[in-house]
């Protein structure tokens, strides 16, 4: 299938790694031209060369995306390296999984506001252009409740959804689209699950038992499924949370 993304401007927010990695490099590899930000210099232009490789225009950045003036000056510089802007994916998180209050404002300021800034940004562009894609990466810890004290971390990645569904009621006469992705437990190589599964397996096993096909996901599978929802062929996908968990959040109570 040719997902018309050839020549298409994409920004990846917290594109350097894991999910947002391969969700940049699967933009690229249909021949988008990809700009991604990150914290580490080291892992982001890594990233960046392996976009390049596939032949595409590619920009990186560092930027701290809860910096919304860092955030704001990224998606102009962004803008201006690529040519313009087709496609806005936010990916970033502070995978803040405690109870504490610091929690909460890490995730509500990189999982929730980096969205709002973002796409307070994007979107005038994609307006005057009469087309756009945004896609906010959620959890299925939005979708359903675990027995962890996650709280900030569940609210933030709710209120993503809601935020989306929002966005695609308000501008879908206008030629936006605005989608959600839920992954369920996904691990890549020094990712939070690589981690667990070393040093608390039991942690591990436990999220690996709660999915029916009885392993975790991986970050090209979501990937897959993000670089679809974001491209032409998905057009009349719209205001939509899809879960690519393996039914894991089914069994969630």
């Amino acid at each position: 299938m040719d997902f018309q993304l050839t020549g298409k401007n994409c920004i990846v927010l917290g594109g350097s790694r894991g999910i947002g990695r391969a969700i940049a490099l699967g933009l690229a590899a249909e021949g988008a031209n990809v700009a991604i930000c990150a914290r580490d210099e080291a892992t982001l232009h890594k990233a960046e060369r392996e976009l390049v490789q596939k032949g595409v225009k590619a920009y990186a950045a560092s930027c701290d995306v809860a910096d919304q003036h860092a955030l704001t000056a990224f998606l102009k510089a962004a803008r201006a390296a690529l040519g313009g802007v087709d496609i806005l994916v936010h990916n970033a998180s502070a995978l803040a999984v405690g109870p504490g209050l610091d929690d909460w404002n890490a995730s509500l300021a990189v999982d929730l506001m980096a969205a709002v800034h973002a796409c307070e940004q994007v979107i005038p562009w994609l307006l005057e252009q009469g087309s756009g894609s945004i896609i906010l990466v959620s959890s299925i810890s939005g979708l359903e409740c675990d027995p962890t004290p996650d709280y900030g971390y569940t609210a933030a990645k709710a209120a993503l959804i809601a935020y989306a569904k929002k966005l695609a009621v308000m501008h879908a006469a206008q030629g936006l689209r605005v989608n959600a992705i839920a992954p369920g437990s996904t691990e890549f190589p020094e990712g939070i699950w690589a981690q667990l599964k070393v040093h608390q397996p039991e942690v591990y096993q436990m999220a690996k038992s709660s999915i029916p096909a009885g392993r975790l996901g991986s970050a090209e599978e979501i990937a897959d499924v993000a670089v679809f929802l974001a491209s032409p062929r998905a057009q009349w996908i719209n205001g939509e949370c899809i879960s690519i968990d393996g039914a894991q959040h089914r069994g969630m109570r």
